[in-house]
């Protein structure tokens, strides 16, 4: 166990830097390019919807057709009012979209970034 946490904290001290004062003109430069704290918030808060599986379950189901609450349960296994706790949070967010088709409402995704997004995860998954 020693030899274990010695080697965690050499691992730690290397990753951190070893020289005390920044670099000023690098400091500014990417301080200038930051994104501004509400936009931050709002990608935080897309990155928060697609953690969670359900949410990402439903996604998945919207990549391959359009769906109405219903179909989506039953291709999950869930409750409908489960699905459409999280079909508000995704359409709040704008990454689910729905138009009425009598008195059903048909889900799809909001757009092709939301296709992007999910392909990118998944491709960062299978690479690793």
């Amino acid at each position: 166990m020693y030899n274990e946490e010695k080697r965690k904290s050499i691992e730690n001290t290397e990753a951190e830097c070893q020289i005390i004062c920044p670099n000023e003109n690098i400091v500014n430069k990417v301080k200038k390019e930051l994104l501004n704290d509400d936009t931050i918030i709002k990608l935080s808060d897309i990155f928060k919807a697609l953690s969670d599986p359900t949410r990402l379950k439903i996604i998945n189901a919207l990549l391959n057709s359009e769906l109405c609450v219903c179909d989506i349960a039953a291709v999950l296994s869930m409750s409908q009012s489960a699905i459409s706790h999280q079909l508000r949070i995704l359409r709040n967010l704008r990454l689910v979209k729905y138009r009425k088709e009598g008195k059903s409402a048909i889900y799809s995704l909001d757009d092709d970034h939301i296709l992007q997004l999910f392909s990118q995860g998944l491709e960062h998954v299978k690479h690793g």
